[in-house]
């Protein structure tokens, strides 16, 4: 029997990525050889500087291409939540190059402005810079959905930075135009007009990726999703303590849920896994999730921090029974922490005999002398 292969969702993104940034690296190529060529045979250094600008974007490719072949990894000993942030960092590298690239396009402007510019066979030029223009328009728009549907803020910066490019050609155009007409300053008034335009834009991709490098939580209507889905959830009575981040282009979920503290373990277990694959699988964004089980609310602090635990609870109690002479009436001993006080539930062992509320009464009154002890409730059956 033939089975289906189902492609890890890793996988694919990876190769969509690679997919696009691939198809604008040889768009940039291309036009980075066709611009400089040009611009050497009509003099313009305008478009020369643009095509070394177009060359300069290769190299932020190879740095997308290795982020998210990287990021893109499993969770391993080393990196248990994964390797995300590869591409979290790869963003604020790719902030940082978009605001080098304006800083550089105006201070070209401002040198330029109190130079004459002479152009030979400006069409020439006029139509390279038009070429290039519309090609890096088509693969920012390609790129920048592709970005926006795999939610990579990587992505997103590349294809800014392709858009840089487009524009850069635009000043070209401009430039261009206006030294053949005899006004050669607008190309550096546009230049600088430009390029702040450009550092903004690289400003915010830095900034929102550093946030994410300090985990930042998700914004409030992404979180109050998260809320919504967790409180929809059969047996979850309130949760708090809801702690997000991000991870490259996934988010992580910490929370506590209060339930039912009569609850079984296995009972308030179950309850913690419907919550995870829950939000796994209805928020889309959402990667992996954290879940504390609480069976009362500490979200200030927990009121039982200070009580000992079970092996020094039982001692107490069982000396409290020999001391009565009941402790082999004893079959097991449940815990509840809660309200500060620990709360027992006694199951004794079955006996032939009637009495059996006398003898459920004497094992009470014995357990409650021990300290720490709340309520007591005593179960006991006839053979």
């Amino acid at each position: 029997m033939a089975h289906s292969h189902i492609p890890d969702p890793r996988t694919l993104r990876y190769e969509e990525i690679r997919k696009v940034t691939l198809i604008g690296s040889v768009i940039d190529l291309l036009l980075g050889v066709a611009k400089i060529v040009v611009g050497i045979l009509t003099g313009s250094h305008a478009l020369i500087a643009d095509g070394i600008h177009s060359l300069s974007d290769l190299a932020t490719d190879f740095l997308v291409l290795f982020a998210a072949k990287h990021a893109h990894r499993e969770a391993d000993d080393e990196h248990p939540y994964g390797h995300g942030r590869i591409e979290t960092v790869a963003t604020v590298a790719l902030g940082v190059a978009l605001v080098i690239v304006a800083v550089g396009i105006s201070i070209d402007g401002f040198e330029r402005m109190y130079n004459d510019v002479v152009i030979r066979h400006g069409l020439w030029a006029l139509l390279t810079a038009l070429l290039s223009v519309v090609s890096k328009e088509w693969i920012y728009q390609y790129t920048v959905r592709v970005g926006r549907r795999l939610r990579s803020n990587m992505v997103i910066a590349n294809a800014w930075h392709s858009r840089t490019d487009a524009i850069s050609s635009v000043i070209v155009v401009v430039g261009v135009g206006g030294a053949m007409a005899g006004f050669p300053y607008l190309d550096s008034v546009a230049a600088i007009a430009v390029a702040l335009m450009i550092a903004k834009i690289g400003w915010d991709l830095l900034w929102k990726s550093l946030q994410e490098l300090i985990d930042t939580a998700l914004e409030p209507a992404m979180v109050d999703e998260i809320r919504q889905a967790i409180l929809a959830v059969d047996g979850v009575r309130a949760c708090h303590m809801l702690r997000t981040r991000y991870s490259g282009s996934d988010s992580l979920v910490d929370v506590h849920i209060l339930v039912d503290p009569s609850l079984s373990v296995s009972e308030g277990h179950q309850i913690g896994e419907r919550v995870r694959t829950r939000l796994i699988e209805q928020v889309e964004h959402v990667a992996d999730v954290t879940i504390h089980i609480d069976p009362e609310d500490d979200e200030q602090a927990s009121p039982c921090d200070q009580l000992p635990m079970r092996g020094e609870v039982l001692e107490r109690l069982h000396r409290e029974w020999r001391e009565a002479g009941l402790d082999d009436q004893v079959e097991r001993v449940v815990l509840h922490y809660l309200d500060g006080k620990i709360h027992v539930d006694v199951f004794l062992r079955p006996e032939p005999e009637t009495d059996r509320a006398a003898r459920a009464s004497a094992v009470q009154n014995a357990a409650q002398r021990a300290e720490d002890i709340g309520d007591v409730q005593v179960y006991a059956s006839a053979l």
